[in-house]
């Protein structure tokens, strides 16, 4: 009855098939058992071997070409996640020290619910950009200075941190590995961002027993939404940013989920940003939810001194260097609001915002309009930055790294 499934002319080899087929079955079962345990062993092996060989291989970077971009809207660029193919990973051994990291495909991490992060929030991160020169080349800006801003930050968190040349190679392999999302010319920029946490359980308090350190990167635009256009900021009063003794001057991810609420509010309201005060007195500025602040009077640009409640930005460090060549005086002081409030300018700066101008601050319902413009000081600090990080203008400082 089987047969009906085949045509006559199919019957004849067919059959022949089978009987050969039957014929080596018949004498496969009567071979002892051990021998098809054996060959059962044998081909489970070869499966896991193969399956391990092919998850390898899947893992490893594949590089794409030089002159090949990834698939994106280059002209409207946002500041917004948008994950790129590779990130770095490195874990820290029980002696303290960081083992050899690798790349491998951008995805999700697996956390015990104790983690150290989780819990107790022991983690640090910094930012740095790649820019893509018109001739293609790739350039880092200060990577070394956000090394070592890891390590004093990883010190006052309780951490283990990698080595300057560790967190450079890192970054350095990630932007490469990443160099299709690295925008063109004039369009942005890759943001990178290294991170340090506290990934082992932990349950009371105390630091983790094991770390991670994590690179990820992103292609970027304007961080905030005005673009290049002048912010509007709010003097924020009810809630402060940092204190005394505390992690303000650090990178700590404890910092920034805690400026949310205010700066929610804020933008609800219309500003872009606000500015924090000092937290005892209620009278010397601070800096902004993410960026550091500048006041121009004159030929003097005044900063807020970084006395442990202020994070010292490598953006921030290299304006007053800029200006300091152009002939301002450069001060880092206590800033009083009442100075803000009688400013020619001022303006924000940081590796995500760049150097932004101010147009307004609001202060107990007063608002100050601000000068801004192609010839104000901001815009001329702004230029020569941009021009170094980008190689339109030439680094006689050694900031910037070309990695290809």
């Amino acid at each position: 009855m089987r047969n009906h499934l085949f045509t006559t002319k199919d019957k004849g080899s067919v059959i022949v098939k089978m009987n050969k087929t039957f014929s080596s079955l018949r004498k496969s079962l009567v071979l002892p058992l051990h021998v098809h345990i054996r060959t059962l062993q044998s081909f489970s092996k070869y499966n896991a071997q193969a399956a391990s060989a092919l998850q390898e291989e899947r893992k490893k970077p594949t590089y794409q070409d030089d002159n090949e971009y990834a698939d994106m809207d280059w002209d409207n660029l946002g500041f917004g996640l948008t994950p790129a193919d590779y990130m770095y990973v490195m874990k820290c051994s029980k002696d303290g020290e960081f083992t050899k990291g690798e790349l491998s495909r951008f995805g999700n991490i697996q956390l015990s619910p104790s983690a150290g992060v989780l819990n107790y929030g022991q983690a640090i991160y910094e930012g740095t950009k790649v820019y893509r020169k018109e001739n293609g080349k790739l350039l880092l800006f200060r990577p070394d200075h956000n090394a070592v801003r890891m390590e004093l930050g990883a010190e006052r968190m309780l951490m283990p941190s990698p080595s300057v040349d560790q967190f450079v190679d890192a970054v350095k392999q990630t932007a490469f590995a990443n160099k299709r999302w690295v925008p063109p010319s004039g369009k942005g920029s890759l943001y990178i961002r290294p991170l340090l946490m506290g990934s082992g359980p932990v349950l009371g308090l105390a630091p983790a027993p094991e770390y991670t350190f994590i690179v990820y990167a992103s292609p970027v635009g304007n961080y905030f939404k005005e673009g290049t256009a002048a912010l509007n900021l709010y003097v924020e009063e009810e809630y402060v940013r940092a204190a005394p003794g505390g992690a303000g001057g650090v990178k700590s991810i404890t910092n920034y989920a805690p400026v949310l609420k205010a700066l929610s509010r804020a933008k609800s309201r219309g500003f872009s940003d606000i500015l924090y005060l000092d937290a005892v007195k209620k009278k010397y500025l601070e800096e902004a939810s993410s960026c550091n602040v500048f006041v121009v009077k004159g030929r003097t640009i005044s900063t807020p001194a970084t006395n442990g409640t202020i994070l010292e930005g490598i953006t921030r460090k290299s304006v007053m260097e800029i200006a300091s060549d152009q002939g301002y005086k450069v001060v880092e002081k206590a800033v009083h609001v009442d100075e803000v409030m009688d400013a020619d300018e001022v303006f924000c700066t940081g590796t995500a915002v760049g150097v932004a101008p101010v147009g307004t601050i609001t202060y107990q319902d007063k608002r100050i309009r601000y000068e801004t413009g192609d010839e104000s000081v901001c815009q001329k600090l702004r230029s020569v930055l941009v021009g170094i990080q980008t190689g339109t203008i030439e680094d006689t400082k050694g900031w910037v790294t070309c990695i290809n």
